[in-house]
């Protein structure tokens, strides 16, 4: 190895073991490596267990001026997704959400959907001079999600509404080829290779009419932070469809229905009450009641299904939703993060009422919401699948 290489490797170690006496590395650092060493230590600088022989100085203090600071130095050595990384490990290790109260700070910071779901939970201790600062930073994020998500959202979804519909003298490009193919196979060339299509069967084009009704029934419990902010975006996207009736509700052992405010996601989430504990059936029942045509309605239900009210109760319910022909889909999240805790007990039921319950990323989540429209089966990752044989 060359003497280069052996320095670059010794580097690497002391910026990762931090530089204590037993680090064995022997190497110093100057310059920009000094500084985001120091901005290291300033976060993670504390040995959770000092008998261990460590304790590495550091830490952010209370102080506002020396967090931005830190903040800055921070959006200056490594990359957004790396700082967004350290802004959370910052909020739960050094206590520092009750700074995020403060305009500055939220000015300083890198914003995203997991700082959204931390200023959310701090609305009620948040004074009048800091909420319209938190709302710019949520408005940011939200408009960053629909510009992500809305495009490939409406289009997934107006061909699943459209599939419905066949006409017979379709135009070009509405013709659907496979169901062409298959209703003209007693016209095929083998000399040729091919079918001639003698009839044309095509996609029909979209109508004013609602076609079909979604509702969004959405668990608004601390743990459920991230699926709260992108269940308010793909509700108001849902809800700019004029083909879809979109219903969003929000629950946590109340009830509220935020339909009337979809045409603003900002005032969905900030009309959300982040905590508290969990009344899946009470939800449920009152969706239940909202819905007029069970064979055009498709129920979403975000949960980690810890259930505070009645689990019979609300299993009957599932069943009796999905027997009057409502199309009904349960998700542990709708969130980046993968699979959550959840309740396997009740994951598992739900999967032998024929309803697995799954984690579904914002990407997956218009495909999800096509099969469920076209009545398909659902397109459950297997990772995040709860079936009946799920580990309990």
């Amino acid at each position: 190895m060359t003497e280069d290489a052996t320095g670059e490797r010794l580097r690497r170690w002391r910026l990762v073991l931090g530089g204590d006496t037993a680090d064995g590395t022997r190497h110093t650092l100057s310059g920009q490596d000094a500084a985001i060493d120091g901005a290291l230590t300033a976060l993670y600088g504390r040995d959770d267990n000092p008998t261990a022989g460590r304790e590495r100085a550091g830490g952010l203090g209370a102080s506002a001026p020396s967090v931005a600071r830190w903040l800055g130095d921070i959006r200056t050595y490594f990359p957004t997704s790396v700082v967004q990384v350290m802004q959370r490990d910052a909020i739960d290790r050094l206590g520092l959400g009750t700074l995020l109260l403060e305009p500055e700070m939220l000015e300083a910071v890198e914003a995203d959907v997991h700082l959204v779901g931390t200023l959310l939970s701090l609305t009620k201790a948040m004074p009048e001079t800091t909420r319209e600062t938190a709302r710019e930073v949520v408005r940011k994020v939200v408009e960053d999600l629909e510009k992500r998500l809305a495009t490939r959202t409406r289009a997934t979804l107006t061909g699943a509404l459209d599939r419905g519909a066949r006409v017979r003298r379709p135009r070009h490009g509405d013709i659907d080829w496979n169901r062409t193919v298959a209703a003209n196979l007693r016209h095929y060339l083998p000399e040729h290779g091919t079918v001639v299509p003698e009839r044309l069967v095509g996609y029909g084009r979209a109508s004013r009419a609602v076609k079909k009704e979604v509702v969004l029934c959405v668990d608004q419990s601390g743990s459920m932070a991230s699926s709260v902010v992108y269940a308010s975006v793909f509700g108001a996207v849902l809800a700019s469809m004029r083909a879809v009736a979109t219903r969003l509700v929000v629950f946590d052992t109340e009830v509220v229905d935020l339909t009337e405010r979809l045409d603003d996601p900002v005032d969905v989430l900030f009309a959300t009450r982040l905590g508290g504990g969990t009344d899946i059936n009470r939800a449920l029942a009152y969706c239940q009641s909202r819905i007029t045509r069970p064979a055009d309605t498709v129920l979403v239900l975000i949960s980690d299904l810890y259930e505070g009210g009645i689990r019979d109760e609300m299993l009957k319910r599932v069943a009796a939703i999905k027997a009057s022909g409502a199309q009904f889909v349960s998700l542990l999240a709708l969130s980046d993060e993968g699979a959550p805790a959840y309740d396997r007990e009740h994951a598992a039921a739900l999967a032998a009422l024929g309803a697995p319950a799954f984690a579904c990323t914002p990407d997956l989540f218009p495909e999800v919401m096509a099969a469920a429209i076209e009545k398909r089966p659902l397109p459950t990752p297997d990772a995040g699948a709860a079936g009946p044989d799920s580990p309990r």
